[in-house]
Parts: structure tokens; sequence; C-alpha cells
């Protein structure tokens, strides 16, 4: 991974542009392997929020009835950038971990290089 810094802001540490192979070489922790293997890798995507959880469950709750709005809405957003997380999973026992990367605007898996 290549990172260019950007020259504006130095406390944000932005880059211009990150491009990882599909594939990478590092060590898997899984019981049959415990050595370097090749990894695939993927961009992390969070799943679906559960109606279930407790937390929905209880906001759910608090905002029935008259009063309006319960709880906090957060307006103040600051980051321009989120941080990025591989999922890399073992090709010989297919263990995933997730390795989570620097800050970045533009993120590419696999693109040929220019």
């Amino acid at each position: 991974v290549q990172a260019i810094p950007n020259q504006g802001n130095s406390d944000l540490n932005t880059v211009k542009m990150v491009n990882v192979p599909k594939t990478r070489k590092t060590f898997c922790k899984g019981k049959k392997c415990r050595k370097h293997r090749e990894h695939k890798v993927t961009q992390y995507k969070a799943g679906k929020a559960s109606k279930y959880a407790q937390g929905a469950r209880r906001y759910r709750h608090k905002q029935k009835g008259f009063g309006g709005q319960t709880k906090p809405v957060f307006h103040k957003k600051a980051k321009t950038t989120k941080k990025v997380t591989l999922r890399l999973e073992c090709k010989t026992c297919k263990r995933r971990m997730q390795l989570p990367i620097k800050r970045t605007k533009h993120f590419e898996l696999g693109a040929k290089k220019q």
C-alpha cells in the first residue's frame, strides 16, 4: 500500500489514492496454518442492523408517544473521510481477519497501476 499524504491539513491524515492488491501474503493465525499464507483481500462492509438488538428496542420504546425526539441527533460532523477496513481470508484454511488501514477519500482494490 503506497500512500501520498496531502500537503494542506497535516493533522487529518488524508490520502489521495490507495490501491490494494486483491491478494496479499501475510501471517495466518489459524490452527492449521500458523505461517505466512496467501490471503484474499476484500473491503469490509457493515451488515444490516438488527431490529431486535437491545439498543434498537430501547430506542423504539422511548420514542413512542408524545414528546418528540428523545435522544440527541448528531449534526456536528467533522470528518470528511472514513477509515477503510480490509477483510483478509486465508486461501488454505478460510480463516478471516480484519485489518484497518489509514483514512482515505479514494480506495481501490486491485486496480491497474497507471
